[in-house]
């Protein structure tokens, strides 16, 4: 299995699907692995493209560091990443915290190497309730999920998979086999990269980061999505980006990659080959 050593000596994982068309990065959320995006990688190749998908550090089959749990680690480790497989014309595609991880890239690394980006239920432009963020979730709602963390991992990540990451709480009836995927993804991920990355996740300010895209920008959302609300996330990231185009997906849950695959899939492909 193929793997990247960074700087400080963490093995980052990752498949490489498909050849000959332009390249595509899909990184997953919190907090699974590169096996979230296995179904649009896929199909990415299967349609020409280069998909390559990477687990974070601390996530499936990377190194547990027991340090570098934070935004800018991951996006140096992805920079790694990209400068081993010396991609150009790169599509960067996020999901959730994914979509962070792709957008402090861009804010620390810079657009030489990248073509467009797409973020998919992502956690920009900043979750936390601040005094100069007064949109975003409080406190209480991160300390929560931590606790959860802490004191039972595997129940936490049934909680999650059986209710508010598909909308299985709503009116979504997501299958017995994807949240059980999702439970034997988050129980793969360290314990401490899982709880830290709580923080990564949700405190990290990528405000300074959308501002400065330069790249063309496709922003997908959920209007019910129930782990980053439409309002916290999406539609304040559109708003930032510089020409960015928005989907709405009409009652859209959080786990986009699953609960609406083939809609997904085609969105991905027609912006990447636009």
């Amino acid at each position: 299995m193929p793997y990247v050593t960074t700087d400080d000596g963490a093995e980052i994982f990752y498949t490489d699907w498909g050849s000959g068309g332009s390249p595509v990065i899909l990184s997953h959320g919190w907090p699974l692995n590169s096996d979230a995006w296995a179904a649009a990688a896929r199909f990415l190749a299967d349609h020409g493209h280069r998909a390559i998908a990477h687990d974070r550090r601390g996530h499936g089959r990377s190194s547990r560091t027991w340090d570098g749990n934070e935004m800018d680690t991951y996006a140096d480790d992805l920079a790694c990443l990209i400068d081993h497989l010396d991609l150009t014309d790169l599509t960067l595609v996020g999901h959730s915290t994914g979509g962070g991880e792709i957008t402090h890239y861009l804010g620390r690394h810079g657009s030489a190497r990248v073509a467009k980006l797409v973020l998919v239920s992502a956690v920009p432009p900043l979750m936390l309730r601040t005094d100069d963020n007064p949109e975003g979730l409080p406190i209480d709602v991160f300390d929560g999920i931590r606790a959860g963390e802490a004191s039972d991992r595997a129940q936490l990540y049934r909680d999650l998979a059986d209710g508010p990451f598909f909308g299985n709480n709503r009116n979504n009836d997501v299958s017995q086999g994807t949240r059980d995927a999702f439970w034997l993804q988050s129980m793969a991920c360290g314990h401490r990269a899982a709880y830290e990355c709580i923080a990564a996740f949700s405190a990290t300010d990528f405000r300074a980061d959308l501002a400065a895209v330069d790249v063309p920008t496709l922003v997908i959302h959920g209007d019910d999505d129930q782990i980053v609300p439409f309002e916290v996330g999406g539609k304040r990231s559109a708003a930032m980006v510089d020409g960015a185009t928005l989907l709405v997906y009409e009652n859209g849950a959080h786990g986009l990659p699953d609960t609406e695959r083939d809609r997904l899939h085609a969105d991905l492909l027609a912006f990447i080959d636009s």
